[in-house]
């Protein structure tokens, strides 16, 4: 596939630093924790903001005969070299309030000494820190080619932090993570160029540093700096050795070095510090987060992060290779030209599974992007398979197609067919492939042969419905089956059987009881998608959730694939499958009241919905089966339980091959101004069952509403008739 710049920038550098950043990101993370362990250490003394040199001195000129030094690091830990009253020597970690020692300064352990050093040079002195230099460079261009590859995907900032539509695992968590780690990773970027950089003297040269360091300032009018400065500002005191008042305080502070009169307190001198330096200080704060143990953590997830976003991108990048584009025919002799616009290769795969098919019939197919149209003087058939990126947006590899069609005339007469692909997830579903059906139809030189054809997410089913009416109209036989364009399953989970429900001659219906992983996210309303057969073919059932467990209301059929196998399931079995997320078609958290109308296996989400209105809205369940069984009877026994929680305000069973033979659509007529009177009030109505009977439903709905009220298409756009059936 042809990248845009930015993803062939992004993928060059990763390329390029990779190595060097999952070992920079595995030192640092190790060096971040070390940073937090540090911030636990009993050596930080209470209110330590708040305490001036006026109040410290006099404490430490009573204890201690003699001192030399005084030095504050980033914990804020205060360290004292002094002689104490015995005449010993003392070098200690001291609380200034009371003077008295806390502890002994220990230094780091060999391991985070080699780590340190290691993460600064490689040991390689100073061409390893000019080395690393570069590394964190190259990490602010990815930063950056990142940030603004995100920008593209969500069309612009204000849908920065919006929705990413799950295609798979890495893609997901790649574009997610990577906006949540955006700053942090920024902030270490940023500050690890410039340490290196100022390492290098790169901001001033070492004449121009030595000479303004030794500027001295004239001295200022006489206040007591001691009243004014606050310990936390301080990095050293040099003690007078005598109290000669010729002889001053020498301090440090975080911006400047002062010469301070022991006795007055007056400033004698100060040499401001560069700025630079300055910067280099917050820089290495930042970078290594050791003034904040939270932002130490955070430094450290981040590092995580970037080992992620090594395997995340990588993963994606072979992904898209892997739906590489092999031609048998050249361009200039082939009939059939097939042009495919792809963001992530999964068009492409569609694409490609056409032109092998059309090749194996003895026809002359090539397959190009579309990016690459051009004149083709043997084509009969242009078809497109294209996608569409972020908001209606063309993808990577379709950006030119539009200039291009319109420089490009066709000589002859061509039949053109466009196939989109898309999420309904997003509001410009199929935007782009729309966009080329209507210019196609523009062009002079095109023969319409199908009308658009629309794919939401990369549903082979939906896919096989196009090739089902192009196969008729050209003759030419291609393969219906969806498992064929399934792209095969990776990743399942592991869900143990827990129970499962008995079948007779009489009962069909079978209750499957599921334990999932403790890392597994699901509600009612989601989807199972199981593989009986360990291939690429799919079977989907509607999920319950039942405490806490996975609960299917199955039919077996005869030889059915799905129903068979897990029929076959006894407790304690262990299947893999997938739980898909389906947002469409979760219980309400706004609505006044919700209606659940469902047939035979359609129960089971609204099963589980039930058990989990604990905000206890108003629920109706409508259901219809064909006669009175075992399990029937639980459902209604499950119904009065749930009545008496206030979980369910009413039960309305409709049995169609009992003597007084009822169906769910009499029951909808019986309580016709219910509904009428939910929709009009915000309520929802819920169907899952068999799709003839949601048409059913459906139009018994539409009959009830007549011309008075909001037709029933009002009502499904206002989002408030929801279904799940097949």
């Amino acid at each position: 596939m042809t990248l845009s710049f930015w993803r062939s920038s992004h993928l060059a550098l990763a390329l390029v630093s990779s190595l060097f950043l999952i070992l920079a990101s595995v030192t640092g993370i190790i060096l971040a924790v070390d940073a937090v362990q540090e911030k636990t250490l009993p050596y930080k003394i209470e209110n330590f903001d708040t305490i001036t040199l006026e109040q410290m001195l006099p404490v430490l000129k009573k204890n201690y005969s003699e001192m030399t030094e005084l030095t504050v690091d980033y914990n804020q830990f205060v360290t004292l070299q002094a002689i104490d009253q015995d005449g010993n020597d003392f070098n200690a970690y001291i609380d200034v309030k009371t003077g008295k020692k806390l502890g002994t300064p220990v230094k780091k352990s060999e391991f985070i000494q080699w780590i340190t050093s290691f993460h600064r040079s490689l040991f390689l002195h100073e061409a390893g820190r000019f080395f690393v230099g570069v590394i964190s460079f190259l990490l602010l261009l990815i930063v950056i080619s990142g940030f603004v590859l995100v920008l593209k995907r969500q069309k612009g900032i204000r849908n920065f932090f919006s929705k990413v539509i799950k295609e798979y695992f890495a893609q997901y968590y790649h574009v997610v993570l990577g906006r949540l780690a955006l700053i942090p990773i920024l902030v270490m970027a940023l500050t690890g160029t410039y340490l290196s950089l100022e390492k290098f003297n790169f901001f001033m040269d070492k004449k121009e540093q030595k000479e303004k360091t030794e500027t001295v300032a004239p001295a200022k009018k006489a206040v007591n700096i001691f009243k004014t400065t606050l310990l936390t500002d301080v990095k050293k005191i040099e003690f007078p050795f005598t109290d000669d008042p010729e002889e001053y305080y020498i301090i440090e502070l975080k911006d400047r070095e002062i010469e301070v009169n022991q006795v007055t307190g007056e400033v004698i001198s100060e040499k401001h510090s560069p700025t630079t330096a300055q910067f280099a200080d917050l820089s290495l704060d930042l970078h290594t987060g050791r003034i904040n143990a939270i932002w130490a953590v955070i430094l450290a997830i981040a590092s995580l992060n970037i080992l992620f976003f090594i395997y995340s991108g990588f993963a994606m990048t072979l992904k898209r290779r892997s739906s590489r584009i092999k031609n048998k025919f050249k361009a200039n002799e082939s009939k059939f030209i097939l042009l495919a616009g792809s963001e992530n290769g999964s068009s492409l795969r569609f694409a490609n599974a056409i032109q092998r098919q059309l090749n194996a019939a003895g026809e002359k197919a090539f397959l190009t992007e579309l990016n690459n149209y051009t004149v083709f003087p043997k084509a009969e058939h242009i078809i497109i398979f294209s996608s569409t990126h972020g908001l209606g947006d063309p993808p990577s590899n379709g950006k030119k197609f539009i200039s291009l069609l319109q420089k490009h005339k066709q000589q002859q007469k061509i039949n053109f067919s466009v196939v989109g692909f898309g999420s309904t997830a997003y509001p410009n579903f199929c935007g782009f492939a729309r966009e080329i059906d209507e210019l196609l139809e523009e062009q002079d030189w095109t023969e319409r042969f199908l009308a658009l054809q629309t794919v939401n997410d990369k549903s082979a089913v939906e896919f096989v419905e196009w090739i089902k009416l192009w196969s008729a109209k050209t003759g030419i036989p291609l393969s219906t089956t969806p498992s064929l364009y399934n792209h095969a399953p990776k990743g399942l989970q592991k869900l143990m059987v827990l129970d499962k429900t008995a079948i007779s001659e009489t009962e069909h219906t079978f209750i499957l009881t599921l334990r999932a992983n403790m890392r597994a996210k699901f509600t009612s309303g989601d989807l199972l998608a199981i593989y009986p057969a360990n291939d690429t073919r799919e079977r989907l059932y509607s999920i319950g959730n039942h405490s806490g467990n996975i609960q299917l209301v199955v039919k077996l059929h005869p030889n059915g694939l799905g129903s068979g196998f897990l029929n076959g399931l006894k407790p304690g079995n262990v299947l893999k499958a997938r739980i898909i997320n389906n947002h469409a078609f979760h219980l309400p958290k706004k609505a006044s009241k919700v209606a659940f109308i469902s047939n035979g296996t359609g129960i089971a989400p609204f099963l589980g919905m039930i058990e989990q209105n604990r905000k206890k809205t108003e629920t109706h369940l409508y259901c219809g089966f064909r006669m009175e069984t075992e399990t029937v009877s639980g459902y209604k026994t499950f119904a009065s339980q749930m009545m008496q929680k206030k979980h369910l305000q009413s039960f309305h069973l409709a049995l169609s091959r009992e003597e007084n033979h009822f169906y769910v659509m009499d029951l909808i007529k019986r309580d016709a101004d219910f509904f009428i009177d939910l929709l009009a009030n915000n309520g929802v109505i819920m169907i899952c069952g068999s799709l003839t009977m949601q048409k059913d439903v459906e139009s018994t709905l539409d009959a009830l509403l007549g011309e008075k009220n909001k037709q029933l298409s009002y009502y499904k756009n206002n989002g408030q008739l929801l279904t799940d059936c097949y």
